[in-house]
């Protein structure tokens, strides 16, 4: 049978063992992105601040961003970033992005505008991120559907 002190070493090297087996939790989860900030150009193109949000509790490498955007129901064209940023985990980050949209699209949105109304959009299609440790790159497929309003005092500009 074992001593008490010989009890308590052993439990306290069980204890050390233990807390050796954990670690950070390296947990790797979808990207995210949305329309921050939708403003019309004086010669009718879009710049569009594109929020990217890493849920992963590790950093991200963000690659590229690849949506069918859709203003109302009319489709806007192909959105395109190639951001090759990393993005903390649990952390986001704005890129802006230059965009020519269909000609229905400044239609809807033109309308939208006079009548100070807001506008539903939606991005469909792909972002690609990677771990921080490189593990592996990805194509995270995504979909959001949201609303744009007006900002007051902004002339052509929807948050």
């Amino acid at each position: 049978m074992l001593k008490p002190s010989r009890w308590i070493a052993v439990a306290v090297l069980v204890a050390l063992l233990a807390g050796c087996a954990g670690g950070p939790v390296r947990r790797v989860s979808e990207p995210a992105a949305s329309v921050q900030q939708l403003t019309v150009q004086e010669d009718g193109n879009w710049s569009i601040d594109l929020r990217l949000q890493n849920y992963s509790s590790i950093p991200m490498r963000f690659d590229r961003a690849r949506f069918a955007f859709k203003v109302g129901d009319e489709d806007a064209g192909t959105l395109l970033a190639e951001p090759a940023i990393t993005i903390g985990g649990e952390s986001a980050d704005v890129v802006t992005v230059a965009f020519t949209p269909s000609s229905i699209a400044r239609i809807v949105l033109a309308d939208a505008l006079a009548s100070g109304r807001g506008i539903r959009y939606s991005l469909e299609g792909a972002i690609t991120a990677t771990p921080d440790d490189r593990s592996r790159v990805r194509d995270y497929d995504f979909k959001r559907n949201s609303q744009l309003s007006p900002v007051p005092g902004l002339p052509g500009v929807l948050r």
